[in-house]
């Protein structure tokens, strides 16, 4: 496929916790260059840095070393370069994750718009582009319902809007399909693939989940922190 824009610029990332004989190297020099339209999966076995990386990558863990630019901006060099990381992450990212997170008390159209209401949206200027976004995923006939009320897929969906709602082109999605059955796990990878090359996003999924490998562009795989394509 074309490759457009790098979205994500990780060079020589390392992450370590601890010092000493207790020292835990989570990522050693991990480069990675993901483009807008791709979708990639993160695998890899339990402790091997997927979930740090991907912490790394929507600026919730900064780096021990090395630089990450994001959408064409150095995000972190030695430092974060930006005072404001929940701003960052607001103006930059999309999280996706295996449990939809959706606030019970919020209906979908609310939990949607949230994201909107603490970007300083006007209220009803949130509401209507957290409506777009459901009818565009198809469940916005289910827009004034609360989370308890929604199915799996569609609780999913609602997440999908809400990672969309202030349109991040960097979307970082961990195992969003593990509780989902396969028709619906593949049902959402390729509405994220749909994503991704309509919105010219690029989507970074850590999954187990073997069933969905085919909806990748690539299989990046990490072990003992370090990474490689396969």
């Amino acid at each position: 496929m074309a490759l457009g824009d790098i979205l994500i610029d990780v060079q020589g990332v390392a992450k370590h916790y601890g010092e000493g004989e207790t020292r835990v190297d989570a990522l050693r020099h991990v480069d990675l260059q993901v483009h807008a339209g791709e979708v990639i999966a993160l695998l890899g076995p339990s402790g091997s840095g997927k979930t740090t990386l991907l912490n790394v990558i929507g600026c919730i863990v900064g780096p021990s070393s090395g630089r990450v630019e994001l959408d064409g901006e150095p995000v972190f060099d030695a430092k974060w370069l930006r005072g404001n990381l929940r701003k960052l992450r607001l103006d930059k990212v999309g999280f996706i994750f295996q449990a939809h997170n959706l606030l019970p008390f919020l209906t979908a159209e609310e939990n949607v718009s949230l994201v909107l209401d603490l970007a300083g949206w006007p209220r009803a200027k949130g509401r209507e582009r957290a409506r777009e976004l459901l009818d565009y995923l198809e469940v916005g006939h289910r827009a004034p319902v609360k989370p308890a009320l929604l199915s799996g897929g569609e609780a999913q969906r609602v997440a999908i809007a809400r990672a969309l709602a202030n349109s991040p082109r960097i979307i970082l999605a961990d195992e969003p399909t593990a509780a989902l059955d396969s028709k619906r796990a593949q049902l959402v990878m390729d509405l994220l693939r749909k994503l991704a090359a309509e919105q010219e996003a690029c989507i970074v999924t850590v999954t187990h989940d073997e069933k969905i490998f085919d909806r990748f562009d690539r299989l990046i795989h990490l072990r003992d922190g370090r990474l490689s394509d396969a």
